[in-house]
């Protein structure tokens, strides 16, 4: 019977991929889609891309897929042939990494969720089928010079403080079933206006599309491929570039660069800075930004009191750590103060 689950620890999996010699390539893609049997699905392709030594996350409902991954630069190939080897994944575009050194992951997990991205919306009438026009980067860069356009990002508010576009509206929220309604009511008054959407890869946006002309909106756009795929456009376009700073991606590498301008700070001592790390105290693990002379202070640390706990006795940090919810550890900006930790 094949093994449909990894079974090495995490440590050995990660010294694994950077002994590699071999070439990764980082890519993300997504369907709406309708799948009757998620488990049968998912197994078929946890076997496949197994095969294939793809590394990555994915996620499965009965909506479609959302995936993540990263593929040996000789197996591209024969990825692409088998993930289009299903009807409804055939020909779909793949967002390949802007700022790719192929150690995004480490360990394929395909998990079954409720829904590909979580949303919150619980009304029966909502149509995925009825969503906004896709726009190209092109098109995307044409719209935004119309003064009744409005662009709205449809990302959390970490990732758009290290980089956004042009005039972009941000909704700033900790969560995406929070920003849906947040967005809505936000542009209440303002239902006849082009409204364009952009997230990372455009997963978020598409459904947010959707969500908007369910909610009355009229004029509903969404940046095809988010931002990954628009500065791959730009790139071999040849156009202007309306992005400005680092677009926040959910792997290890917690951003790939679009720009060389740093528009964000460190949360520490106020100076440019553009990395975001995790607290490196297990009981915090808070994700926030920091620069390098306050990663060699703090040793990684978010704060004098993590660091005071991560030089402790391994035992005596277990101690310390036993019983905590750490909850969603994500600096908040709008409350100005990291969120308590231990």
């Amino acid at each position: 019977m094949s093994v449909l689950h990894n079974r090495v620890s995490q440590a050995e999996l990660k010294k694994r991929l950077y002994e590699e010699t071999e070439y990764r390539i980082t890519v993300s893609f997504y369907q709406y889609f309708f799948i009757e049997n998620t488990q049968a699905f998912r197994d078929d392709l946890y076997k496949g891309l197994s095969a294939l030594n793809v590394f990555g996350r994915i996620y499965i409902a009965t909506e479609g897929i959302n995936a993540q991954i990263s593929v040996p630069e000789s197996n591209f190939d024969a990825f692409k042939k088998f993930l289009f080897q299903y009807p409804s994944l055939d020909g779909i575009r793949l967002n390949k990494a802007v700022d790719n050194d192929g150690k995004s992951f480490w360990v394929l997990k395909i998990k079954i969720r409720e829904k590909i991205v979580a949303d919150g919306i619980v009304d029966p009438s909502f149509n995925m089928a009825k969503k906004g026009k896709y726009v190209n980067a092109s098109e995307f860069n044409h719209l935004t010079t119309d003064p009744n356009t409005l662009i709205v990002d449809m990302r959390n508010h970490y990732e758009y403080e290290v980089g956004h576009f042009e005039n972009a509206i941000e909704v700033p929220s900790d969560t995406f079933r929070e920003q849906l309604p947040m967005a809505a009511n936000m542009l209440q008054d303002q239902k006849d206006k082009n409204i364009i959407m952009y997230c990372t890869g455009g997963i978020r946006c598409e459904k947010a599309s959707a969500y908007m002309l369910h909610r009355g909106f009229k004029n509903v756009f969404h940046l095809e491929g988010g931002i990954i795929h628009y500065a791959n456009n730009v790139k071999e376009e040849n156009l202007l570039n309306k992005f400005h700073g680092k677009n926040f991606v959910f792997d290890d590498r917690l951003g790939e660069r679009i720009t060389d301008e740093i528009i964000s700070k460190c949360h520490q001592c106020s100076s440019k800075s553009d990395t975001h790390t995790n607290c490196k105290n297990e009981g915090c693990h808070l994700l926030f930004i920091q620069c390098e002379a306050c990663a060699d202070k703090y040793e990684g640390c978010c704060s004098e009191e993590c660091h005071r706990i991560i030089n402790l006795p391994e035992e005596e940090q277990k101690l310390l750590r036993k019983g905590i919810d750490k909850g969603q550890m994500v600096f908040n900006k709008s409350k100005q103060r990291l969120r308590p930790r231990l």
